[in-house]
Formats: structure tokens, sequence, C-alpha cells
């Protein structure tokens, strides 16, 4: 969608300090985004790149003009002020030029808002509902089975598990899959976001809201309800875990037997949970 050999980017990023994480979850003092493992982060990261070379630019050339401003123009230089009050041709630079900008900007935005909306040929259907606070998964195309994920509370964490952000289960999908993710909620409006996915929508109860993703690579990526959903909306974690195509027709077979009544945890669990 953008051309990804935007020279100054890599630059401007180092000179900010800028750096990205290893793996598809938060790292101490991460700065930016993620390492993207879909198409649509892919792009997002492409845009922010574009705008962070249109800004710096426009900062660049601000502060070039009040330098300038300052140094000739300043009592010593300039005893005598000019009383010029109407300047055509910079009325009419200062008004072209925030239009070309905004247009260069409207454009691959517009685009990258299409692309991130929806596929058209999706392979595989999943459904998220939100609850207060957990998530519960739907599986139409395997089976229809269910089953919720929950926050594995601080005292249950095994070593190298995430506090906050691991669950009992976890979401399991294959890679390199275009995967349709319909979504709602059963309560209040949450918020389905994992950034490495480039994926933050909200659920909203009565209305089935829908997105898409193609992981491009095997692993466990993390995001959390990412809206005011109530007092223990800081305890619904998401935990996706990418795995082979083979590996997950067998997840399936085992999915299908382990959820096999209703995949539904007692609510007390969850409440237990979220207390964690």
């Amino acid at each position: 969608m953008f051309k990804r050999s935007i020279v100054l980017a890599p630059l401007f990023l180092f000179v900010l300090g800028v750096t990205f994480a290893g793996a598809a979850q938060p790292e101490p003092w991460q700065l930016g985004f993620q390492p993207a493992a879909s198409p649509v982060m892919r792009e997002i990261t492409d845009f922010h790149n574009l705008l962070l070379v249109i800004s710096v630019l426009i900062c660049s050339v601000v502060l070039g003009l009040l330098i300038y401003v300052m140094v000739r123009f300043n009592e010593k230089a300039n005893p005598t002020p000019s009383k010029t009050t109407h300047n055509t041709a910079i009325e009419v630079l200062w008004t072209a030029l925030p239009v070309l900008i905004l247009v260069i900007i409207a454009v691959p935005s517009f685009k990258l808002l299409y692309f991130m909306d929806r596929t058209q040929n999706p392979e595989m259907t999943i459904k998220a509902t939100g609850h207060q606070w957990y998530w519960s998964y739907d599986y139409p195309d395997h089976g229809n089975f269910t089953f919720d994920a929950l926050m594995v509370p601080d005292d249950e964490l095994k070593e190298g598990q995430l506090r906050l952000l691991e669950t009992d289960e976890r979401v399991v999908l294959p890679v390199d899959t275009d995967i349709r993710v319909l979504l709602t909620s059963d309560d209040v409006i949450h918020n389905w976001a994992i950034p490495a996915l480039g994926v933050k929508i909200d659920t909203v109860p009565g209305r089935i809201n829908e997105t898409w993703v193609r992981i491009e690579r095997e692993g466990t990526f993390y995001g959390q309800c990412s809206e005011l959903c109530g007092i223990n909306h800081a305890y619904m974690p998401i935990a996706i875990e990418a795995v082979s195509k083979a590996a997950f027709a067998e997840w399936v077979k085992k999915a299908k037997q382990e959820f096999a009544d209703t995949g539904r945890k007692p609510l007390k669990v969850a409440g237990a949970c979220a207390a964690g």
C-alpha cells in the first residue's frame, strides 16, 4: 500500500530513540510499536512512519522560520520595522501547503481504513464476546464450540507467564489464514485490542462488529480490553497463540472434546480471576 523505502524514517526513529521489542508483548522501557505480525499492522507501521517524516519536516521548517525571524527581524538587526500588512503570495502559500499536506495524509489514511475493515474472502470465522470481566470465544466453523478466557491471577502464574496478560485458555489460531473476527458484548462496551496484530475494535451490546486478521508468524500475542468497562477493566486480557495449520487442526479435535458441553466456567471463577 505504501512504499516501504522511506529512507528518512529509520533515521528519525534512531534519533528519537525509538526501539522495538523483540516479541509480541510489552517490553521494559519499550517505545514505539510491537513488531508487526499481520499485514494490517505492517501498513499501520508504514503509515506511522510517513506521518513521523511529515511531522519532523513541518517542525523543522517552523523552527527554521522562527530562528530566521528572531535573527533577521530583531530590534538590533532591523531598527526600522516593515509596515507591510498584506502579502498575497505568502497568504496563498500558507493556505495551499496545509491543504496539500492533508491530501497527502488523507489518501493513504482512507486506503488503510478500508484495508483494515474486513477481508473479502475469509477462510474461517471466530466470535469474541466481552463480559464483565472476561472474554468468551466461539468457533462456528469448527464445530461451534465455545470457551471462556479468564485472567490468570498473580498467585497462579507460572514461570514465563505475564502478569495481567496471561489467560487460562488461549485463543488458538492458524497462521497464514484470513480470519474474520466478529465481536460483541453482553453487558457494556468493551474493546478487543492486540497491538502486534493491528486490531483494536469496540464490542457493543446488541451489535456485532467485524474485523479481520492474518497472522504471519507463529507465537503468542497479547492484548487487553482497551475500553473503560467497569471496576475490573484492567483484568480481562487477551492471549492469542498462533500455530501452524496442522497444529491448529489437532487443537480443534481436542477442543471439541474439552469444550463439548458449553465451555462456560462458573461466574465465581471469573470474579476470582478478576480480583487477582
